[in-house]
């Protein structure tokens, strides 16, 4: 497909100012001030998209996905749905990370793995983790190391639990060692190698990530917690985390509405504001996981389940409610995820990397159209590309 966008006010995430921007197949191929359609449509059969009143994006990129679902807590009935490609398109999504969670028995890599491909093959790109919440780690091949090597797909490990009474209550030797194998299997590979992290809310909080740190031996940017917005105290941990080197991810679907305005935007609004580096704050939606709520004995007492929409909900919040700067909101669910998974032909418009774009209008920041890979899945605010079976 070849896409000329007219007229685009261009943040890359950074701002460029207003360009046209041509898009061959699946690449962006062209960005000039001025680029003449005529000529283009003699050559090309090409679709001519008019981004006036219209800021032009990056996809976003979403760490952190249930693919098959997620849930149980509350026995076989509290097992949330698998997603569909229309809910991943219409958070404007164009890179999405799958990952198991509390259940790895009835919910397996192997199945993921065939999730992942078939999402990919409806229209966006896809990733996936190895393991679950259990240390030790359940994989497809022989070990962590294997599995990040051999399998395309696969990105690192996750999202293993610590802190949290559905955890395995790995030691520290065990959970080192789950972060050194995902490191070399990436290193290997030339893969992030990264290990995700659900936290809990125990009191120890990030002593097992600082404990590595503080041996100098495996990098942070090896580890991405998530759910660092669980608590003020957690987030207060994440905040001095995240200043001595750590990446730290927010997790969007368990946000709160306080005063009418977004939590989690609100905690963001919080770390900026104490200085942390924006470049080491992501989010995350933990789409289609379960979000349950327990009594102090343990017992789920209800249950949410986490949805896409909040990723640019909260982002939309940022910049409208709290006034983070755009570009900084942008970054934080375009380039640093990119850079944080390595991946280089994500997370950015420049020429030859792929074309993945959302078009945002300009007045109320509300998203209008979604190009994943060069095709148009979302237009006029509503999806016109759905998954196989919707």
């Amino acid at each position: 497909m070849t896409i000329l966008i007219k007229n685009a006010e261009i943040y890359n995430p950074e701002y460029l100012g207003v360009k046209d921007l041509l898009v061959i197949n699946d690449k962006i191929e062209k960005i000039e001030d001025d680029i003449d359609k005529d000529k283009v449509k003699s050559i090309l059969n090409c679709e001519i998209v008019d981004a006036k009143d219209k800021y032009v994006v990056p996809g976003f990129i979403d760490s952190h996905q249930h693919f098959l679902g997620g849930g149980g807590e509350g026995g076989f009935k509290t097992r949330t749905p698998e997603i569909q490609l229309s809910d991943i398109v219409k958070g404007g999504v164009t890179t999405a990370i799958g990952c198991l969670g509390t259940d790895s028995v009835t919910r397996n890599l192997r199945s993921l793995l065939a999730k992942t491909r078939a999402l990919e093959e409806e229209g966006i790109t896809t990733h996936m983790y190895t393991g679950s919440y259990r240390i030790p780690v359940n994989t497809i091949n022989e070990g962590i190391r294997e599995d990040i090597i051999l399998v395309d797909k696969i990105l690192g490990v996750g999202e293993i639990a610590i802190e949290d009474h559905r955890s395995s209550q790995p030691t520290f030797e065990e959970f080192k060692k789950v972060v050194a194998e995902a490191s070399n299997g990436g290193m290997l590979a030339g893969k992030a190698g990264v290990v995700n992290i659900h936290m809990g809310g125990g009191k120890n909080g990030l002593g097992l990530l600082y404990k590595i740190i503080e041996e100098g031996i495996l990098s942070p940017k090896k580890m991405l917690p998530t759910h660092v917005n669980r608590s003020q105290e957690l987030l207060e941990q994440g905040r001095d985390y995240a200043k001595i080197g750590g990446i730290i991810d927010l997790t969007t679907s368990s946000s709160k509405k306080v005063q009418d305005k977004n939590q989690c935007a609100s905690d963001l609004k919080y770390l900026l504001e104490e200085n942390v580096p924006y470049k080491n704050i992501t989010l995350s939606s933990d789409a289609q996981g379960s979000l349950p709520k327990f009594d102090d004995n343990g017992v789920m007492t209800g249950m949410k389940i986490g949805k896409v929409t909040s990723l640019f909900e909260t982002v939309r919040s940022a910049v409208l409610d709290y006034d983070i700067n755009l570009e900084i909101a942008l970054s934080i669910i375009t380039k640093n995820v990119a850079q944080i998974l390595q991946l280089d032909s994500k997370g950015v418009i420049k020429e030859d990397k792929d074309a993945d774009l959302v078009l945002i209008d300009r007045d109320d920041l509300k998203m209008d159209t979604v190009i994943a890979r060069g095709n148009i899945l979302f237009e006029n605010k509503k999806p016109i590309i759905k998954g196989t079976f919707e």
